[in-house]
This record gives C-alpha cells, structure tokens and sequence, in this order.
C-alpha cells in the first residue's frame, strides 16, 4: 500500500506539480486547497504526511497546522510547511507556534522535497 500524502495549497499549479512528482515517486496523493479542506481530510483519512503552504485565505497553513498538532488523535502525522515564506522568524513559527516538523521553501526542490516525505514518514513508522 502507497503512503498517502496531503498536499494542502490554494494554487492549482503547485498541486498539479506536487502531485505529479510525489506520484511518479510511488506516493499516493490528496489534495486539499484550504486548511478547512484539509482538516476535512485529515479526520476521515489519516495521511502519512502533509505538505502545507502557509499563505491560504481562511485558516491559514499555522493555524492548521496547530490544530493538527494540538490534537492527540493527529499530532503524530507529520507535517512540513511549504511556503515563499523562507526567513529565520517565518521558519521558526513553523517549528514553535505550529508544531511542523519541518519547513521547505518555495520554489521547491523537487530532489529535497523527495528527501524530506521520505525522512518524514520513515521517522513516523
């Protein structure tokens, strides 16, 4: 059974891509494009990562990455935020305020990117 990842990002562009390379990788892919989506998801499917941009109208990508994190029955699934937001303060948050496990960068490194679903999940099983 493929590992299933969530792909949470309000850009069609972005999810197409990422989900293109997370597929042709051997991953099975959700898409989300809300972090209301994406919680959504998460309660009826439990993903073994999730890929989540900061920058969403609504619930931003912290805050449900908190809700996620802050509650017992998900805060072990893995998260990495994916955002253009790349300075010391904005990763930071990621780590503290919302509990991520890690913080990749826009544009993405698709080699990196690959590395860290892999980390990620091997670390979670």
């Amino acid at each position: 059974m493929p590992k299933m990842i969530l792909i949470v990002d309000d850009e069609d562009d972005i999810l197409f891509i990422l989900k293109n390379v997370l597929s042709k990788n051997g991953y099975s892919v959700r898409e989300a494009y809300s972090g209301e989506e994406c919680l959504e998801i998460v309660k009826k499917e439990r993903p073994d990562l999730i890929f989540m941009d900061i920058m969403m109208p609504g619930m931003d990508g912290w805050e449900t990455a908190k809700t996620i994190k802050d509650n017992p029955k998900t805060a072990d699934i893995p998260i990495s935020m994916l955002s253009v937001k790349s300075d010391p303060a904005d990763q930071k948050r990621s780590r503290e305020y919302a509990g991520a496990d890690h913080h990749l960068t826009k544009p993405v490194d698709f080699s990196l990117l690959l590395q860290t679903a892999e980390s990620l999940i091997s670390a979670n099983n």
